[in-house]
């Protein structure tokens, strides 16, 4: 479960991370009770990505152009979504823009801090500039590492190393999957603020947390009414913007099941110098039965790709979400391939490619007698002990270690 904006900086205010005075504005006419001094800015509540360019982000000066801009607000879906809440925030004058993030990863089965000299909507720069640090036993040495290694000194590498530990213990007492400050701005008299925040909550501790169960969204959030499986675009989902542009030429696609495991994922297929097109990311919040449709939307619409040879998907959710997907998968690909045997005539063998198979360098096309790409398929949370068992009839790949889903990727890209 992805909170709010708003719900995101309420947590942060509880450990004293600073935030800016805001106001959470749930219609219009309460603007004109506003207790944040001109001028503020207006952000859409939205769980879905790239709200700055889609408008639902205004600066205002005064109650007038307030009023008009949450109105265009409030009426502006962003990726399927409209907002119900609006929060309006003091303005600053940042001088430097910082990303940090601490985060699990299941795959290491460490805490992992992430920091950026670099922080902002400028993807790429920020992943060039990315720094890692995999906590064994926390302690303030390892957020004091990660603030040096981003080149930090002074009074902002004391604080900013602050910050680091406090997002930790949040962390960990909640029970979170990600915390996220993109950007943390930095003012021209050294003062740190988070500018935005964002934070991933493990579904299945909500039982540990009841003021976090309390913040879940009392109805599922907008869904294209398409019928499943439909060859359709997917608004919802940011496309090549969400990501470092890529050559449109190029021969693999990523899906991703959130902003941060795209940018690690792109990052490590960039260090093997693979040439990427497009990476997808998916919207938050959804049920696990909707969210697995969302994977299979995004995977159809890039199997309609001339020239895409391979598409590799790396979702990270938990167990429920996991075997909802694999479930959408089997239901999707499973009549593809009875097409292509019954269109082709061709006997297909061995569709499934997990870490057993020993025909790797085979085409895919070749063994599915079809012109669509290969694809890789990474599922990490909760229990997966059983999927590639599960997934032992489906055209993939799966790789469950991400350096082994790259390489894969690369090896097939070669080849077919």
């Amino acid at each position: 479960m992805e909170l709010l904006e708003y719900q995101a900086k309420d947590l942060f205010a509880q450990v004293e991370i600073p935030v800016l005075p805001s106001q959470s504005i749930e219609d219009v006419a309460a603007l004109k009770r506003l207790q944040i001094p001109y001028p503020v800015v207006l952000k859409s509540q939205v769980r879905a990505g790239g709200r700055g360019r889609a408008g639902g982000v205004r600066f205002v000066e005064n109650t007038i152009d307030a009023i008009a801009a949450a109105q265009a607000i409030f009426g502006l879906p962003i990726q399927g979504e409209y907002p119900e809440v609006v929060l309006a925030e003091a303005r600053y004058a940042s001088q430097e823009e910082f990303f940090l993030a601490v985060l699990i990863d299941y795959e290491l089965q460490r805490p992992v801090l992430l920091g950026s000299a670099k922080g902002g909507m400028e993807i790429e720069t920020l992943v060039e500039h990315i720094q890692k640090v995999v906590v064994e036993d926390f302690s303030p040495f390892y957020a004091r590492r990660l603030a040096v290694k981003m080149g930090l000194e002074g009074c902002l590498l004391q604080s900013v190393t602050l910050i680091i530990e406090k997002m930790f213990h949040l962390l960990i007492e909640k029970d979170l999957d990600l915390i996220e400050i993109n950007p943390l701005g930095v003012s021209a008299n050294g003062e740190v603020m988070a500018l935005d925040g964002k934070i991933t909550v493990n579904q299945a501790a909500l039982g540990r947390h009841l003021d976090l169960k309390e913040l879940a969204p009392t109805t599922e959030l907008p869904f294209s009414d398409l019928p499943a499986f439909l060859l359709a675009d997917l608004p919802w989902i940011p496309a090549p913007q969400a990501l470092p542009q890529g050559d449109p030429n190029a021969a693999i696609a990523l899906i991703a099941s959130s902003a941060g495991i795209a940018l690690a994922t792109w990052d490590a297929l960039v260090q093997a110098q693979a040439d990427l097109s497009q990476g997808l990311i998916l919207a938050a919040g959804y049920s696990p039965g909707r969210f697995a449709q969302q994977v299979v939307l995004a995977l159809h619409q890039l199997l309609g790709r001339s020239g895409l040879q391979v598409i590799l998907v790396n979702i990270v959710e938990n167990s429920e979400a996991i075997a909802a997907v694999v479930n959408a998968l089997s239901d999707y690909l499973q009549p593809q391939l009875r097409q292509n045997k019954d269109d082709r005539q061709l006997r297909v063998t061995g569709s499934v490619f997990t870490s057993r198979d020993r025909s790797e360098q085979t085409p895919l096309r070749q063994r599915l007698g079809s012109d669509l790409p290969a694809i890789v398929l990474r599922l990490v949370g909760g229990t997966t002990q059983n999927v590639e068992d599960e997934l032992s009839a489906l055209p993939v790949f799966y790789r469950p270690n991400l350096e082994q889903a790259v390489k894969q990727t690369l090896t097939l890209a070669l080849h077919n």
